[in-house]
């Protein structure tokens, strides 16, 4: 059976939307008109970009799910499997619990796909940026274990853990954003607005004025002028350095520039190194080969030079070194790390040693990030508090000067 989408006309004369299982469109139809429904088009649900016709329905698919999406659709499958009920059939009690049209026609297709025989991790292959890698990497080594059900149990306490993760990230960076935001108006506003109104006095006064008041009215009037330029050249700027990026050998080049950044550099490779041993961690407790897990987490380290080093260790270990030597001869790995992956490979808990190295990296990141942003917060309070009394120091000058000459 596969599954279609139908539009109909039903019997009060309105659209109607939806996704039925037979085994030809035949089928669909005839199911439709026995509801009394004029059936307007019956499709299959595409897994490839195969007609021009069928692109939308497939950017629906490839838009991917969030993190909260897929963590949920991967508890609730990992539940109804424990339960002892097939995969087919716990895909379809999944898909009946969605309320967006899209999910629901993703878990179908892929039920589709293993009534014919394919296994899940392959029947998943079908919606990439739905289901990374990593993910279906996973699946595949429960599947051929035994235990799918503890697997996706694992899948979706990471997926979760990634999206608290990012979540807390993401509060912690609203203030500092509108902080900052805020800064940049009230000093346009004051060097557009306030300041040549004030400043146009001591101009028609004739009065020489000092270097500073100079320097502030240059740039108020620099900013009134030029300001569509000054954004243009700044997005413009943003747009090259991107496409720059899109390079390979530009790339490179930047990111292990990055790295040596005092504070982001530090950041950033323990933003990845974070990544890489939680990836690393659940396909190793799955049961995916050493070898084959470093391969499929070495795609979550998005710096380059970082990638490279995983790459190393990849080569290192497929060539019998063991994990923390070549982990050490790579470089870019967290001392601590390395030294829990030699305890774990020593007493043969490397897979536990591995989830508590992702722990504390996890740990170090979030202290790293609010370590940032709180230092971020007063230095913006200061460079707005300098710029504001660099302004009123180039107002008030003039009018102590201009009291001097009056004999005040």
């Amino acid at each position: 059976m596969a599954a279609y989408e139908y539009i109909a006309i039903n019997t009060r004369g309105k659209r109607e939307k939806g996704t039925l299982e037979a085994d030809s469109s035949r089928q669909i139809r005839q199911q439709l008109r026995e509801k009394q429904w004029l059936p307007l088009s019956v499709e299959p649900i595409a897994e490839q970009k195969n007609k021009q016709t069928q692109e939308r329905t497939i950017q629906l698919f490839q838009r991917g799910l969030s993190p909260t999406e897929l963590a949920t659709v991967t508890r609730q499958l990992a539940t109804l499997i424990q339960a002892a009920m097939p995969v087919e059939a716990s895909l379809y009690a999944v898909a009946a619990q969605q309320e967006k049209r899209r999910i629901k026609n993703i878990l179908l297709a892929i039920r589709s796909r293993v009534l014919e025989g394919y296994t899940l991790a392959h029947s998943m292959e079908a919606f990439p940026k739905v289901f990374p890698e990593m993910y279906r990497a996973t699946v595949a080594a429960g599947e051929h274990s035994g235990y799918l059900d503890r697997v996706l149990n694992q899948l979706a306490d990471y997926t979760e853990a990634r999206m608290h993760s990012a979540r807390k990230v993401q509060q912690a960076l609203l203030y500092p954003l509108i902080l900052m935001v805020t800064a940049v108006g009230i000093i346009s506003f004051m060097l557009g607005y306030v300041v040549p109104d004030v400043i146009k006095v001591f101009v028609d006064s004739g009065q020489s004025l000092p270097i500073i008041t100079e320097w502030l009215i240059a740039s108020s009037e620099g900013f009134q002028h030029h300001w569509p330029a000054i954004l243009t050249a700044c997005i413009t700027a943003l747009v090259l350095f991107q496409q720059m990026l899109k390079k390979d050998r530009p790339k490179k080049l930047w990111h292990r520039i990055y790295l040596n950044f005092p504070v982001l550099g530090r950041l950033a490779s323990t933003a990845d190194t974070a990544r890489f041993a939680s990836t690393l961690s659940i396909l190793a407790r799955s049961g995916v080969s050493l070898v084959d897990a470093l391969i499929i987490a070495s795609q979550v380290v998005h710096n380059c030079t970082i990638k490279s080093a995983v790459e190393k260790v990849t080569q290192g270990v497929s060539e019998g070194v063991s994990l923390n030597r070549a982990m050490q001869d790579a470089g870019y790995f967290p001392p601590m790390m390395v030294h829990m992956v030699a305890s774990g490979e020593a007493t043969g808990e490397l897979e536990q040693m591995l989830e508590r190295t992702a722990h504390n990296q996890q740990q170090e990141l979030e202290s790293r990030i609010s370590l940032l942003l709180g230092l971020f917060e007063p230095m913006m309070l200061l460079v707005m508090g300098g710029v504001v009394m660099l302004i009123v120091i180039a107002i008030l000058l003039p009018i102590m000067n201009m009291n001097q000459l009056l004999g005040f």
